[in-house]
């Protein structure tokens, strides 16, 4: 699951070339846009969904006839953009969701949960059902202190002990790892949990440029150094596997 506290951290964007690069690299990904209500991982990657999530929670399809594929071959499950029906889910469509991804006939080898901003009950419930959670953070203050109430409310209320942070639009690797420094400086002295630091995605003028393209960097621009520190992470990503 990759959540933030706040919107305008990169976080979709992050989740597409994570996609993107990890099929890259082999792995079956697929992609499902947890933002039920202003679903836009679509849009970022240029494709038009015939159906959305919403047919899937209303019965009307099965959630394969409901994937669509973009680029290297990811799958993703779009979500309904402007809809107000699914900004909290149910306990029975919760279970009717899970049951369609455990019926899938070919389950991918990484399911990448793009999660809305905030502290929304869906943001929480996805969190917590996920094996991994993936804060992504950016350097503005505002950013910290709404991820800062998001881990606080998962860890305290919820119990949830470990989390993985990744700094979006670090100007440099050194002030990726000063914000995760503080960030932990803070979780350490109030919070009883483990906070591992994935790395950084530098800013980068490639990524506005692919972003217009409705493209993902990784895809158009994979020399770019955002590409690379996406290609990067990737690694780090294969390596959770034997936690």
């Amino acid at each position: 699951a990759v959540s933030s506290g706040k919107g305008g951290v990169g976080k979709s964007n992050v989740v597409a070339n994570l996609a993107v690069a990890s099929a890259r690299q082999g792995r079956k990904v697929l992609v499902m846009d947890a933002d039920l209500a202003l679903g836009n991982v679509d849009i970022l990657l240029g494709l038009t969904p015939h159906y959305t999530i919403e047919d899937v929670l209303s019965g009307q399809r099965r959630l394969e006839e409901v994937l669509i594929t973009g680029p290297e071959g990811i799958q993703i499950l779009p979500a309904t953009s402007g809809g107000q029906a699914f900004t909290q889910l149910t306990h029975e469509q919760q279970l009717l969701l899970q049951s369609a991804f455990l019926q899938l006939p070919s389950p991918p080898d990484l399911l990448l949960i793009d999660c809305a901003a905030g502290i929304s009950a869906n943001v929480l419930y996805f969190s917590l059902v996920a094996h991994e959670t993936l804060v992504v953070v950016s350097p503005d203050p505002t950013s910290l202190t709404d991820a800062y109430a998001l881990v606080k409310i998962l860890s305290t209320r919820y119990h949830l002990r470990t989390f993985r942070m990744l700094v979006n639009k670090a100007k440099h690797s050194q002030e990726g790892k000063e914000v995760f420094r503080k960030f932990s400086l803070v979780t350490d002295r109030f919070l009883t949990i483990s906070l591992d630091y994935l790395g950084c995605i530098p800013t980068d003028d490639y990524v506005p440029m692919a972003v217009a393209q409705q493209r993902a960097v990784c895809e158009v621009y994979p020399r770019a150094p955002a590409s690379r520190a996406f290609t990067s992470l990737v690694k780090v990503l294969n390596e959770w596997r034997g936690d």
